[in-house]
């Protein structure tokens, strides 16, 4: 009986699920059988299409998180429906609707009235026999209130008089009216769709929450709070600034005290008021419970739901920008000179070769307040001239445009052609304290460890950003006041996708990096690389099979996505997984060809019909896959590599006037728009209004972190350091521009003063001080007010 019911609601969760994915039942229950078997996401997504008829990466995140939602409920129901049953109260109606319900919310609903709580005033004039005084005054609205209570005056119950009857028998309907799951329904409906969410300035706080100022007074349809407009609200009222609330009736006349839920909650129960006896005593039941019991328990409710909602809207925000930096493009493995940048420290210098490894380091001082310019040159030069250096990576930090400066007139002195790359710093402080940069440079200063993993993260983004914790990357919104755990799990997936969508060398890959692997574990990438230590390079993807603790299944989910290059065998260094060599060798002997002649032959690979080498255990989508990839063995999904270059003589905000137009660097997105580094130590905010001639509802579809792009200076606030720009080339500073769509005005009105909520993460960069202000940035307060009045 218990595995009919496990294997029924089982059926119900994946049909849920194939419903709001908009893909068919067996294409979930395919996927979930996978899960369930201990496959990760990156290999079903990569190696098991035909099992689940194409399901993406994105997909399959989806599925596997909703999955845990949805099993996590169906517990949830199990307990309560074995608790109502312990209470003897189990009807078949109530099990029909507790096996029904579609939503946590509405579970608890359900389960309300028989839920264990404190004795309540309810229940204590139950027990003092008061519910047939309730339920006759309820239903026969000709009694008079104050005769009938007379009847129920008990000084041996606490009854002393009439009032505290009708007072009992008031609290007895207004909990059960709090306990109704199908009221509660309705009444969150309407409240969802026309309720107000209103900020208030807390009194006396206005100079110290000045940062708040645009929510002191602030009304907004529930439906249509933003997340960053909800997040800098809640983090208003968790520091005292902002009182929030309700307004379950925004429309309605001043002075008039009914709510319509009022008249929600008398049409539920089919009562029509008017001058019968009790009805004035009905009316205050009535009016009490709505505003004592339920609009209390609704506020909570619906300001928790609002939260959760802007807590995954910024986790995604976060998780999009991270995706798209750690995808950015490589320069590639060449040998790099790394500049940390500094001032009464000096610049920390670091060489690395074409694969990464440390081979040399210096200290200089160019910069105030030693000034040593010339001994920093001929280092600096005897370092490019010992190393053949071909690639500059410069830190983003304090000095940097300085340092920039210096190293430019090196290059033109000597007349040297190598590119030089201003580098973001976010997050490499965290990495040279960690444990890990401890354990890979024991006798490196911290600061020497930053300057490595800037000319690191310049080679190759993907594989030195996975040594730092996604979180302290900070390209995200509020991301530090948004659920960490939930944060941590969306990032960590977003990092496994990455790693695995663009494959990792296995012998030259990090501990870190290896981790990231699917089907790998923190012991097990630490056992390859001390296999690697121990044995010298893998030659082949077999040998991973010897790797202590690596077992079958590890071996199953992570061989596709490991790399052996210039191995034994040439397959062994694309994406083409080992069980599937079988699949190559038959095209080869069928075409009496050398494996070795087809692989990168696109002429030959091209005219193959992949059907003709599909069977039961090979689908066509994946001998589709090994085709294509044996056309481009290994390749790399990530773009090509470019960079900004930044204008001469732009160093510092004081240096920008409206109307400039610079090249700048995305370096987040979020809901509202998106910054631009144009090399001031400052990014600037581009409006979501501002990135596109045609009305765009996400930044995202326009641009992401890491896209080079071309901006124009509107306007400059020298004294908060803020910077409002323009991707339209066609916009004036000061000039009138055309009525927004209405979308737009209202993301406008009241966001800007979050505009420049841009987590950096690293609480060492000079820009970190924008990631916990709702009001830094580009555009804030007054600042913020006049620029949307200008647009206006």
């Amino acid at each position: 009986m218990a595995t009919k019911r496990y294997q029924r609601m089982s059926n119900s969760i994946n049909q849920m699920i194939a419903s709001e994915l908009n893909v068919r039942l067996e294409q979930v229950t395919a996927a979930v059988t996978l899960l369930d078997d201990g496959n990760t996401v990156p290999f079903i997504s990569r190696y098991r299409k035909e099992v689940t008829n194409g399901l993406d990466d994105t997909q399959l995140r989806n599925l596997e998180s909703r999955l845990g939602y949805l099993r996590e409920m169906d517990d949830r129901r199990k307990t309560i429906l074995k608790a109502i049953t312990e209470q003897g109260k189990l009807t078949p109606q109530l099990e029909a609707e507790i096996n029904s319900a579609d939503s946590k919310t509405r579970l608890e609903d359900l389960y309300l009235p028989y839920k264990q709580k404190r004795r309540t005033k309810g229940q204590i004039a139950i027990e003092a026999g008061l519910e047939p005084l309730a339920d006759t005054l309820w239903q026969q609205p000709t009694n008079d209130p104050e005769a009938t209570a007379a009847q129920y005056i008990n000084a041996d119950k606490n009854i002393a008089d009439t009032k505290a009857a009708l007072d009992g028998a008031r609290a007895i309907l207004m909990e059960r009216f709090a306990e109704d799951a199908a009221l509660l329904h309705k009444i969150r409906r309407q409240l969802q769709t026309n309720a107000e969410f209103t900020s208030r300035m807390v009194a006396g706080k206005e100079q110290e929450g000045a940062k708040f100022k645009d929510y002191f007074e602030h009304n907004e349809r529930l439906k249509n709070v933003p997340s960053h407009r909800a997040l800098a609200m809640f983090r208003g009222r968790n520091e005292g600034f902002l009182q929030l609330s309700l307004n379950a009736d925004p429309n309605q006349e001043e002075g008039v005290r009914g709510s319509y839920c009022e008249i929600i909650i008398a049409d539920h129960y089919g009562v029509k008021l008017g001058t019968q006896p009790a009805d004035a005593w009905r009316k205050q039941v009535i009016s009490w419970a709505w505003r004592i019991k339920i609009l209390m328990h609704m506020e909570t409710e619906l300001m928790s739901a609002l939260r959760e909602k802007a807590e995954d809207g910024a986790i995604q925000v976060f998780a999009d920008n991270l995706s798209d930096l750690l995808m950015a493009a490589p320069a590639g493995p060449r040998t790099t000179l790394a500049l940390d940048p500094g001032l009464r420290t000096g610049c920390k210098v670091a060489v690395i070769d074409t694969t990464g490894k440390l081979v040399d380091i210096a200290t200089i001082y160019p910069h105030q307040p030693q000034r040593q310019v010339a001994q920093s040159e001929a280092a600096v030069l005897a370092l490019l001239n010992k190393h053949q250096v071909n690639l500059i990576a410069i830190g983003n930090g304090t000095a940097s445009r300085e340092t920039d400066a210096f190293v430019a007139k090196i290059l033109k002195d000597n007349n040297l052609k190598i590119q030089s790359v201003m580098v973001s710093e976010a997050g490499a402080s965290v990495y040279s304290a960690s444990e890990l940069a401890a354990n890979e440079f024991p006798d490196l200063d911290v600061t020497i460890r930053g300057a490595v993993s800037i000319g690191r993260r310049l080679q190759d983004p993907l594989a030195e950003l996975v040594k730092i914790d996604p979180k302290a990357i900070g390209v995200g919104q509020y991301q530090h006041d948004v659920s960490q755990s939930m944060l941590a799990k969306r990032l960590d997936a977003v990092v496994e996708d990455c790693v695995n969508g663009v494959g990792v060398d296995v012998n030259t890959a990090s501990v870190a990096l290896l981790t990231r692997v699917a089907g790998l574990t923190k012991t097990m990438a630490q056992n390859v690389v001390d296999y690697r230590d121990e044995h010298g390079r893998f030659e082949s993807r077999t040998t991973l099979k010897k790797v202590a603790r690596l077992g079958p299944k590890a071996f199953e989910q992570c061989a596709g996505f490991l790399r052996i290059m210039n191995g034994k065998n040439p397959l062994d260094s694309s994406a083409v997984h080992p069980e599937s060599y079988a699949v190559v060798k038959t095209i080869a002997t069928n075409n009496s060809k050398a494996m070795d002649a087809i692989i990168g032959n696109s002429e030959f690979l091209r005219s193959l019909n992949a059907a003709d080498y599909a069977d039961e255990k090979f689908g066509l989508p994946t001998v589709t896959d090994i085709i294509s990839e044996l056309d481009k063995p290994g390749r790399d999904p990530r773009p090509e590599f470019k960079t900004a270059t930044f204008a001469e003589g732009v160093n510092e905000v004081k240096d920008l006037i409206p109307g400039m137009i610079l090249e700048g660097v995305i370096t987040n997105v979020t809901n509202f728009g998106a910054f631009v580094d144009v090399g001031v130590h400052q990014d600037g905010l581009v409006h979501i209004s501002a990135l596109s001639d045609k009305f765009i509802s996400d930044p995202r579809e326009v641009v992401k972190a890491g896209d080079v792009v071309k901006v124009k200076v509107m306007e400059v606030d020298l004294q908060r350091k803020r910077i409002a720009m323009s991707m339209r080339m066609s916009d004036e500073p000061g000039q009138e521009k055309p009525a927004r769509k209405p979308q737009q005005n209202q993301a406008r009105s009241t966001a800007n003063h979050n505009a420049q909520s841009n987590n950096r993460g690293n609480s060492n960069s000079p820009k970190s001080n924008q990631g916990n202000n709702p009001a830094g940035g580009a555009m804030g307060g007054a600042f913020a007010a006049a620029f949307a009045k200008a647009k206006k």
